[in-house]
């Protein structure tokens, strides 16, 4: 675990919602359910720019996507995984990772529908609220591929 993480990862409940930590990345429960199982992976850096993280944290991209769309598999069955890319508010390197798919997943007593699907999307839904993102966040460990 990194001890000097940027204000991005407070800003995303970290530490109470990492799910995974990598050498150059983390994997958030991201604190809106967009979809069930929306995550942030955040770089480990004080990068604000993309191309500027070392070429190692490229490679290990690779790996951490891996590990996200198999615990996705295993939580949600998403026809899709959206990366989203967008750093206007946050602006440390990061991406939100929505699962995405036609009909409502549920989940701990909620239905979590994709407001959005088939379009982009719909950023302004979602469920919010500590006791279900932790339990977003623990399914979520609990499906992560052991390394």
């Amino acid at each position: 675990m990194q001890n000097d993480r940027n204000a991005t990862f407070s800003k995303f409940g970290g530490p109470k919602t990492l799910v995974a930590d990598y050498e150059h990345w983390c994997v958030l429960a991201r604190p809106k359910q967009v979809t069930l199982g929306a995550m942030v992976l955040l770089s480990n850096s004080q990068h604000e720019h993309f191309p500027d993280l070392p070429e190692a944290a490229f490679r290990e991209l690779q790996t951490v996507t891996s590990d996200i769309e198999k615990a996705l598999g295993g939580l949600v069955s998403p026809e899709k995984v959206n990366y989203l890319m967008l750093m206007m508010v946050d602006p440390h390197v990061h991406f939100h990772v929505l699962p995405r798919y036609g009909e409502p997943r549920s989940f701990s007593g909620e239905s979590f529908p994709d407001e959005g699907w088939p379009g982009p999307p719909d950023l302004s839904s979602g469920i919010s609220g500590e006791a279900v993102v932790t339990e977003v966040r623990d399914a979520l460990r609990w499906a992560w591929p052991a390394r």
